[in-house]
């Protein structure tokens, strides 16, 4: 309730003894919200800071203040070097004036949310601080005395409503009188009432916390942790308070925000790969497929696409195996040996990855709890400077998916802008590279071995991949282009994945298949 007139009356009077025989001599914007007025005389400085958010209008006091080089604008070049004659302050109203010589005043309008600060030479309007609020530059400085009969007869005549009388209260004071006037009689709320003004204008100042907020109060409301003598004195310290709690809690609710985020698609990664090893786990062993198929081969009639065998692992219970017709019995057992070794190396990369958010998790729910614990601003952002180094610390996961395919590394891009992420930091000219043709899809690459060729299964397998990760996945056949990496190039301006081919070595017609 700093912005109360009672208030206001009594800083408005500290304000002319302390400016008494000052100059103004700079008055300044760094930002939209707050101006600072500097004065001097020959022995000292004052200055005079105004914080004018729409959430947040108050005063302050700083005993110096530094200027910055870069976006900083004067204001009021009027008032250059002219001296305050006095302070005025506004009958009833949230409002003062520094008046100054030749005729100016520079009203301080604290009116809450439009709050603003407006330069007058004899009543002329010459300059406003906040030009959004079209209306202050209507006002006249002769209109703002408001005088009010606040006689127990003009409370009678009203009722009562004691806000007709004193309309300059603020909400703190207003819900502290509803409760203190609730269901009494006309004579004895008017007691309580003078009583309350009797208080207002004594000269002690309360800094206090209610329902989790600081306040700034004229009576002792709530819980009082500093109390002055000296408005100005007073107001700067709420002002201080005020900012440091207010900086606190937004870091803290940033910080926090920010975790639970991580905390939310790290426990939601954990479910998708738990739940994926699971389906892998619980999927028939190619490993022991193929033992059942080699022990058989005899016994597999030529072309057929699936036998019914014993399981000698499994008491000899009936199994059926899946074959490809193409095949002979043999490699499709070779096939699901490297089935077997691609699952094996899927599982532990899973794995890994697994234990490695887990651990990711622990660190996220020990910095929440630091963060949500700390106490102090200047804790605070060295919790919140160690956070952010640390995930900025982190490895960023692989942009593309990796498969093999009889030793030969095959990588497939994520998405589009991992697309480009494979193609430019991951990829040599000497790898070759694929892409289902004319439609978007993954990038392809398979790893070269140094002086070997790319075997033409490989290729085949690859190209099969290229396919299924497109959007010709669902497909019966599906045109792959195959070509070294070194004829692909992305150029400036390309969106994310898109390239320019310059040489298109072949292509491919393939069934889509992730043989994984």
């Amino acid at each position: 309730m700093h912005n109360n007139y009672y208030f206001l009356k009594q800083l408005s009077k500290a304000l002319g003894d302390a400016l008494a025989g000052y100059s103004l001599v700079e008055a300044f914007s760094q930002n939209k919200n707050e101006i600072i007025f500097g004065f001097a005389s020959a022995q000292d400085e004052f200055f005079i800071k105004a914080h004018l958010s729409p959430s947040f209008c108050c005063l302050s006091f700083p005993k110096d203040f530094s200027r910055a080089r870069r976006n900083s604008v004067d204001l009021f070049r009027d008032l250059n070097q002219l001296k305050v004659s006095h302070v005025h302050q506004f009958e009833n109203e949230r409002t003062f004036s520094l008046i100054f010589e030749n005729g100016f005043q520079l009203l301080f309008k604290m009116h809450g949310n439009r709050s603003n600060i407006i330069l007058f030479q004899h009543n002329e309007i010459v300059e406003v601080f906040k030009k959004s609020l079209k209306k202050d530059f209507e006002i006249s400085p002769e209109q703002l005395e408001r005088p009010i009969d606040q006689s127990f007869e003009a409370f009678e005549s009203c009722n009562g409503d004691y806000k007709k009388l004193f309309p300059t209260f603020g909400p703190l004071l207003k819900n502290h009188l509803e409760h203190l006037l609730h269901e009494k009689e006309l004579t004895e709320r008017w007691k309580i009432l003078q009583g309350i003004i009797h208080k207002l204008e004594q000269p002690q100042y309360y800094i206090t916390s209610l329902e989790g907020s600081w306040h700034f109060s004229l009576i002792d409301i709530g819980a009082i942790d500093k109390i002055y003598q000296n408005p100005i004195e007073a107001l700067d310290s709420f002002f201080i308070q005020y900012i440091s709690d207010h900086t606190l809690t937004s870091l803290k609710t940033s910080a926090i925000n920010e975790i639970n985020k991580q905390l939310r698609q790290s426990e939601n990664y954990v479910k998708k790969t738990q739940r994926k090893l699971q389906e892998i786990e619980e999927h028939s062993n190619y490993n022991i497929l193929a033992d059942i198929l080699m022990a058989n081969l005899h016994r597999i009639p030529a072309k057929s696409e699936e036998v019914t065998l014993e399981n000698f692992y499994d008491n000899n219970q009936p199994i059926t195996i899946k074959l490809k017709q193409g095949l002979s019995p043999q490699k499709n057992a070779e096939s699901y040996y490297r089935k077997s070794k691609n699952q094996s190396m899927e599982i532990e990369n899973l794995k890994n990855n697994l234990r490695q958010k887990l651990q990711s998790v622990d660190q996220l729910e020990l910095q929440l709890m630091e963060i949500e614990e700390a106490r102090d601003l200047k804790t605070l952002r060295n919790l919140v400077k160690r956070t952010q180094k640390e995930k900025g610390t982190k490895q960023d996961p692989l942009p593309f998916n990796v498969f093999s395919y009889n030793d030969y590394a095959i990588w497939v891009g994520k998405n589009a802008r991992n697309n480009d992420k494979l193609l430019q930091q991951h990829s040599f000219k000497e790898d070759l590279w694929l892409h289902a043709k004319d439609v978007s899809g993954s990038h392809v690459l398979i790893k070269h071995k140094a002086g070997k060729p790319f075997p033409k299964d490989v290729i085949e397998k690859a190209a099969e991949l290229a396919a299924y990760y497109s959007k010709r996945k669902s497909d019966t056949l599906c045109p792959v282009i195959v070509t070294p990496r070194k004829y692909v190039r992305k150029r400036k301006g390309d969106p994310a994945g898109a390239v320019m081919v310059d040489k298109e070595e072949s292509v491919l017609l393939v069934r889509p298949n992730n043989w994984s």
